[in-house]
């Protein structure tokens, strides 16, 4: 074999793709890897963004791989603090030698006779190709395109004279001293920015279509300061809080779930109490129940501050025409700007946007659903690790890392060589893998390349770590709906009439 084929191949060096790397190394040792990174860094999308404050918008505790865990009291960390994190775990376990940077991965082959994925790689810096083959592959890109976010076009945006910028290609040489800033969203990343900016800006304005739920968090994990202060050792410390946050959030999921109004009352109570009469609440009573679209937090109710000593400002409308000083809202009200913010969003994109096939047939990834949220079915030896839409990414990522090396410690004992999951015609349902939790603007958007939402388990997507991590950890290797073969051959392991991904 040539010195670019492995065992395994696992596209993407970020918080995923690490993670699975450092299972693998712990447990599987004997097994060569290598991992294919487009960017020229360790950590994904905290080495993307670099706008003002960016920042977790989940607890370290959780957050955080299980296996080396986040010391500290801090609850939400900052963009920098979590690539360093990533970067010194891969550096701990051996991973960073083994990560060929600089390579994008565009096109990935499977052949079942020879058991082989074959991988195309481009150099986009100098246009150079290369291949690389494995027996099993692990997508770990994320669920959006790195390349750029959602950037609606605003009716007379050409008119304004200011600068109009986006917080995934924030620009290095964005100068807003003394400048009057209007963000436009009311998302994780809007929340994040409206203060951060204060510092510098002479005001901001965060410009909302509808309201978010808002939490206020600690900055500093109350009980974790006092177990430090008793002299509880750190490994103590890091098992409570992160059972503790593991239940809070699947605790304030359930709630939201199930007693909707309940979840409203007091949600909204903090936000009141945070506001102190200053600001209307109405700018955050959403017209939806919690959690149909992802809740935001704020550390100390950091957003909740500058709108008291109104440093900043929220006003909910919808834009009718940028002008040249600002934008001129549907009211008649004109927000003055020197530079406009557009936190719109995101834009889905599946396996990184590459081209998947399987014996020379495209896959086509809205048509397939997903085995117990890590295998995308009728595609052979291929594991794809995505995070909890409601909970810390990382605990799912763990979780799917886990199984993988359960899986492969289970095929090398039996003798097998490959392995698919078959889902039939009934199994898959007409909701985007993740429409079912979560009604996002992106998750809407990115319909049409989601695989679906299956119709009864092992195909559907629970979103909830207490199962997950009993059917992942310790259930059954070997059931019906995985086809395990020893040699080569796979029937008909993607329709005929599959089409490619776009």
């Amino acid at each position: 074999m040539s010195e670019n084929h492995f065992d395994v191949l696992i596209i993407g060096a970020g918080v995923s793709g690490v993670g699975a790397a450092c299972h693998l190394t712990r447990e599987l040792p004997e097994l060569s890897y290598a991992i294919l990174e487009r960017r020229d860094r360790i950590g994904g999308t905290w080495d993307l963004f670099k706008y003002p404050g960016i920042r977790s918008d989940s607890d370290m505790y959780t957050f955080g791989y299980h296996f080396r865990p986040w010391r500290g009291t801090q609850v939400l960390a900052d963009g920098a603090s979590i690539r360093g994190y990533v970067q010194e775990t891969a550096d701990e376990y051996g991973v960073t030698g083994r990560i060929r940077f600089g390579r994008r991965a565009a096109r990935a082959a499977f052949d079942t006779t020879a058991g082989l994925w074959t991988v195309q790689t481009v150099d986009e810096t100098t246009g150079e190709t290369m291949e690389y083959t494995s027996r099993f592959l692990v997508g770990c890109t994320g669920y959006y395109d790195y390349d750029g976010g959602y950037r609606p076009s605003f009716p007379g945006e050409e008119s304004f004279t200011g600068r109009i910028v986006h917080p995934q290609q924030w620009p290095d040489d964005l100068d807003y001293e003394g400048k009057r800033v209007v963000v436009i969203g009311s998302g994780a990343t809007a929340v994040t920015l409206v203060p951060a900016l204060t510092d510098k800006a002479a005001h901001v304005t965060m410009l909302q279509r509808s309201p978010t739920y808002i939490l206020p968090v600690p900055a500093e994990d109350p009980v974790a300061v006092a177990l430090q202060q008793l002299r509880v050792p750190a490994p103590v410390i890091y098992r409570i809080g992160r059972a503790r946050n593991i239940a809070l959030q699947r605790g304030v999921f359930q709630l939201s779930r199930s007693r909707p109004r309940l979840a409203r009352r007091l949600m909204l109570g903090a936000v009141r109490a945070q506001l102190r009469g200053k600001v209307d609440i109405s700018h955050f009573s959403p017209k939806y129940n919690p959690w149909d679209e992802r809740l935001c937090v704020v550390p100390s109710g950091d957003l909740f501050r500058v709108l008291r000593r109104g440093q900043a400002s929220v006003v909910t409308d919808t834009i009718e025409t940028f002008t040249p000083n600002g934008i001129r809202l549907a009211s008649g009200e004109e927000l003055p700007a020197d530079i406009i913010v557009s936190a719109t969003g995101l834009v889905i994109q599946f396996a990184g946007g590459m081209e998947l096939e399987v014996d020379g047939r495209p896959v086509t990834t809205h048509d397939r659903v997903i085995y117990k949220g890590v295998m995308l079915d009728s595609v052979p030896n291929a594991m794809v690790i995505l995070g909890y839409t409601n909970a810390s990414w990382t605990l799912k990522a763990d979780l799917a890392a886990e199984y993988f090396c359960r899986l492969l410690a289970h095929m090398s004992r039996r003798g097998y060589t490959q392995v698919v999951a078959r889902a039939e015609d009934g199994d898959r349902g007409t909701e985007s893998m993740m429409g079912d939790a979560l009604k996002s603007g992106y998750i809407k958007r990115g319909d049409a390349i989601s695989p679906r939402q299956g119709t009864r388990d092992p195909w559907k997507i629970l979103n909830n770590f207490y199962i997950d991590s009993v059917r992942l950890r310790y259930g059954r290797v070997e059931e019906a709906h995985l086809e395990f073969r020893r040699g080569t051959a796979l029937s008909e392991v993607v329709d005929a009439d599959s089409t490619a991904v776009a």
